[in-house]
């Protein structure tokens, strides 16, 4: 009778086992795959990812000449140790600053953000690996806040631009830049937004938010991937203090990729312009209201006037201010669109030659 008993209980037991072995494999045939398993753990270092990505970020130490010599700041020795052969270190009014850039080209074309080098008398670049050169501007682009430099070096580091559209909220992402001049320094975070706009920062505004840290001194750096793909350029945090609070703001690469190729070519970015001023309504759905019309203008020209609402460009439907604004600008000089909407209660269209945007138009 035990023993009856005993071999009941070991094949209920196996039966047991074999049910849940069956579900495994059923339901989840992935759990039982070791390869599977280690590939999809999470990575214990991100150092590869970084040392693809870090050569090509430098720091940036710029020397402006202040109009007021009670605003000079000139007292940091680090700074000093740059611009050492200067013309300008000795004068009372010399303003020093620091900021971040990322080497694009082999040709040393550096991308920064614009305010790092507003302004600046002498601009000096330290590599990763401990060179140092004087660099030009080539060219900015203030309606984005993006600037590029170019320094006369042999054998540089370069990274290239990756696609920003392929990102998605919760993915793990690093800072790298200078911040507060202590040197390349590495932060990690995810992607807490991607899209965001309407914060007052640029004209054209797309950015990547991001928890990692962004500090002072770590503007126009990069903002890397788990791949060590360079997706963003650090531009701006959300701070009370002065310090990181956890909101960061990146520059899309393919928003900067754009400037980078323009200004390279063109010493400029030519961006389309139709001569409105819009603003959004109350309901978003319903398009944004033209709240003027420059005279001679493409808009006016077409035949557009204040008050009208424009709910439809080239037949897809306007978002907001923001949409509007980015879709025109991509557009080439020349070529044509049509925006449709309403005249009270009128359908409308409005065929319109694109112009060129001008310089800093707001």
């Amino acid at each position: 009778m035990a023993t009856r008993s005993f071999i009941r209980f070991v094949l209920s037991y196996a039966l047991v086992g074999t049910v849940v072995a069956i579900t495994l494999v059923w339901f989840a045939p992935q759990l039982l795959d070791r390869d599977y398993a280690e590939n999809n753990a999470e990575p214990r270092s991100y150092a590869d990812a970084v040392a693809l990505a870090a050569p090509s970020v430098v720091n940036i130490y710029t020397a402006t000449l202040s109009r007021d010599p009670r605003n000079a700041i000139s007292d940091d020795p680090a700074l000093d140790e740059f611009f050492r052969d200067g013309p300008l270190l000795n004068d009372p009014r010399l303003n020093t600053s620091l900021g971040s850039g990322v080497i694009l080209s082999d040709n040393g074309h550096i991308l920064t953000n614009y305010h790092v080098v507003t302004e600046a008398e002498q601009i000096q670049v330290l590599l990763a690996d401990g060179r140092d050169a004087p660099a030009t501007l080539v060219g900015t682009d203030p309606e984005s806040d993006l600037a590029v430099l170019k320094i006369e070096m042999a054998n540089l580091p370069h990274a290239s631009l990756s696609s920003s559209t392929e990102q998605r909220v919760g993915d793990v992402v690093f800072a790298i830049g200078n911040p507060f001049g202590v040197g390349q320094t590495v932060t990690q975070g995810i992607i807490s937004a991607t899209g965001r706009s309407q914060l007052g920062l640029t004209t054209f505004e797309n950015f990547i938010q991001t928890d990692a840290a962004i500090n002072p001194g770590n503007s126009g750096g990069a903002l890397v991937n788990a791949s060590g793909e360079i997706i963003g350029i650090n531009t701006a945090i959300f701070s009370q203090s002065g310090g990181s609070m956890g909101i960061g703001f990146a520059i899309p690469a393919d928003l900067a990729a754009n400037v980078l190729d323009g200004i390279i070519a063109d010493g400029r970015v030519v961006r389309g312009w139709i001569g409105v001023q819009i603003q959004d309504v109350l309901n978003p759905t319903t398009g944004v209201l033209v709240a003027g019309v420059m005279p001679q203008g493409p808009a006016d020209n077409a035949g557009l006037t204040a008050n009208d609402l424009i709910t439809h460009l080239d037949n897809q439907r306007i978002e907001d201010v923001n949409d509007l604004l980015n879709r025109v600008a991509a557009k080439k000089p020349g070529s044509n669109l049509v925006l449709s909407g309403l005249r009270e209660d009128r359908m409308l269209e409005w065929e319109l030659t694109i112009g060129e945007r001008p310089t800093q138009l707001q």
